[in-house]
């Protein structure tokens, strides 16, 4: 059988390519089926939510974090999709005990798409996954050419206008509250922060998503906070919360899924964020 190595740098053989495949990351699992597989994947987790016809018809084997193990073996996979970050790691070690389980460690984009072309390789996807790559490279290569241009404009408050970059303003992304929790460094939201340009005010916490405390927020001074969508469901009522501590602030709730998914979503994150950096942008 084909020997590949994963993101954790371990070598496995795998049946090339696969024909039943359970995946427990749902940003990879989106990515398998917008590669072309369809009756391959057999498993996926409680939080794979998008393709929705396979959130409807696959089995689910537990959350990321917790497996039915039961249900794994049962379903005789002859490949396992995990990822360090979003997976358990007591559960994954179980997993490889008697499974065959490829792992993605992802920290920045060019990690991401090393990933989507290697998955392509070990399920028969090759052309697809390189495309795939392709499209998503060219599509940030054009958002980071409008940034570094500066082609966003805000109105000054004097009334004159000035280019704008969002490395202009400090920021903060929150992924939890009760208590508040931010997105800090060497986290894929960090990497998505700095190709729009944001300055990460926790970078500096030990913590890859530290616990912060108002106090903290207060005195990290953001001029923008970002309330993601997942895994905290924000919305628009939390907005209050956060500007009771800095009423000058723009705080807008965010889609989670661009921010923190690794997959073929990737494809959307460009435009997402030229329209977010837009109504960062915008005169209050």
């Amino acid at each position: 059988m084909p020997l590949f190595t994963d993101q954790l740098n371990r070598k496995l053989e795998i049946k090339c390519p696969p024909q039943r495949i359970i995946s427990l990351v749902p940003s990879q699992t989106e990515l398998l089926y917008d590669l072309g597989l369809r009756d391959e994947v057999v498993g996926i987790t409680k939080f794979c939510i998008h393709p929705d016809e396979w959130f409807r018809t696959k089995t689910r084997v537990g959350g990321t974090k917790k497996y039915d193990l039961e249900k794994i073996n049962n379903l005789k996979p002859d490949l396992i999709i995990g990822n360090k970050e979003e997976n358990e790691k007591d559960q994954i070690e179980l997993l490889m005990k008697d499974q065959n389980v490829w792992m993605s460690d992802i920290y920045t984009l060019k990690d991401a798409l090393w990933m989507i072309v290697a998955l392509g390789a070990i399920v028969g996807k090759n052309e697809e996954a390189t495309n795939l790559k392709l499209e998503i490279e060219s599509r940030f290569h054009r958002f980071q050419n409008d940034i570094k241009a500066s082609q966003i404009l805000r109105q000054a408050q004097n009334g004159s206008t000035h280019l704008l970059t969002a490395s202009s303003l400090r920021t903060a992304y929150f992924i939890w509250r009760k208590p508040f929790m931010a997105a800090g460094h060497d986290t894929f939201i960090n990497e998505m922060m700095k190709l729009c340009g944001f300055e990460n005010v926790f970078t500096e916490k030990e913590s890859r998503y530290p616990e912060v405390t108002a106090e903290e927020i207060i005195a990290a001074r953001p001029e923008v906070i970002l309330l993601s969508s997942e895994p905290y469901p924000f919305k628009e009522k939390h907005i209050e919360e956060f500007r009771s501590m800095l009423p000058n602030a723009k705080i807008l709730v965010v889609d989670g899924e661009i921010f923190s998914w690794y997959g073929s979503r990737l494809l959307k994150a460009p435009q997402y964020f030229t329209d977010l950096i837009a109504s960062v942008s915008e005169k209050p």
